[in-house]
């Protein structure tokens, strides 16, 4: 690498600390993910579906956003984004375990679908892609109550064929709202290859509704840090959404309940391992000079211990009572809880 290369977090104005940082959100990402297959496959929870191979751009998009004012809507491999923002391991094992004090739904909802109010992560459904027009509508509310904030709604490049993601394009181009999307195109819509999902650039998309695509390496969090935190200053100025596309690769099975070699090679997979991201970012940090191989075995076992006090918890954790299962389903008095 060059000399601008290794410094190239600095060139984008983050700091060293911010850029390990990136790299230990990278990492916790990762161990929790890993864990989560393993307590699946344990019998310990019902169901995973899994981020591999994705953390890179979750965590570089999210670290170019205002985590104090700005909303955030996941999708539902998005384990590096929601711990950017700042969930933890814990209430995420609290989800998986579907546990009471889980906090994005009481422990009633499947895995992976985010919701926190204190960080403005707003509830995600089962349907893909009707994140993307609330995402809309929010940057609507923003901008007409003059909020210098943007909202940040991510997808699976299948999503980028549903209607609600056009319609979402449509208006927040018209409109030109404060609203950043970005597809994560991991390269398969469940079984379906994306050579027979979409013809041309998904980034490409934007151009009908008249505001910029980006694609970008999704294996890069510096490239992806870099486009993001363009697209907000775009959409503070009052110019509009962008479309950012970013390129990546699925490298787990689309969930527990998935045989992914059905439909792909091992050989193509293994292929794919060989770019992952998270190695990539911490030889771009320990040849930067501000991370050693030292530093991440100390990192790696304070974040496994991180993940094991997580598991207990959530394995611990109380269940919701039968009568939670109608809390903020139906009015109610006041005074009742």
């Amino acid at each position: 690498m060059s000399v601008g290369q290794l410094t190239k977090h600095r060139q984008l104005g983050l700091t060293d600390e911010q850029a390990v940082e990136m790299y230990r959100t990278m990492l916790l990402a990762r161990k929790f993910d890993e864990r989560a297959l393993l307590l699946q496959r344990a019998g310990k929870i019902n169901f995973h579906v899994s981020g591999i191979g994705q953390e890179a751009a979750q965590v570089g998009a999210v670290f170019a956003l205002d985590r104090d004012n700005d909303y955030y809507l996941p999708y539902y491999r998005d384990y590096g984004f929601v711990l950017s923002v700042g969930m933890t391991a814990r209430e995420l094992m609290l989800s998986i375990f579907a546990k009471a004090e889980d906090p994005n739904s009481g422990g009633r909802q499947m895995p992976g679908h985010f919701g926190h109010r204190k960080h403005r992560i707003v509830t995600g459904s089962s349907p893909v892609t009707t994140q993307v027009p609330h995402a809309v509508g929010i940057a609507l509310a923003a901008k007409m109550n003059r909020k210098e904030l943007v909202t940040f709604v991510t997808f699976g490049e299948g999503s980028s064929n549903q209607g609600d993601f056009h319609e979402g394009c449509n208006f927040a181009g018209v409109h030109k709202l404060p609203v950043i999307l970005m597809c994560e195109n991991n390269q398969y819509s469940i079984s379906v290859p994306l050579h027979r999902q979409v013809s041309g650039k998904i980034a490409d998309r934007a151009i009908g509704y008249g505001f910029p695509g980006v694609q970008v390496d999704g294996n890069d969090p510096l490239e992806v840090y870099r486009v993001v935190k363009e697209a907000r200053n775009r959409a503070i100025r009052g110019e509009g959404p962008t479309l950012i596309e970013a390129v990546m690769y699925r490298l787990s099975p689309h969930s527990t309940s998935d045989n992914d070699l059905a439909y792909r090679t091992k050989e193509e997979v293994d292929m794919h391992w060989q770019r992952d991201g998270l190695p990539r970012y911490k030889a771009y940090l320990i040849e930067a000079g501000i991370w050693s191989e030292e530093q991440d075995a100390v990192l790696t076992a304070e974040l496994q211990r991180e993940i094991k006090e997580a598991t207990e918890y959530g394995d611990n954790a109380p269940f919701p009572e039968p009568d939670d299962l109608f809390k903020h389903v139906y009015a109610e008095a006041e005074g009742e809880e």
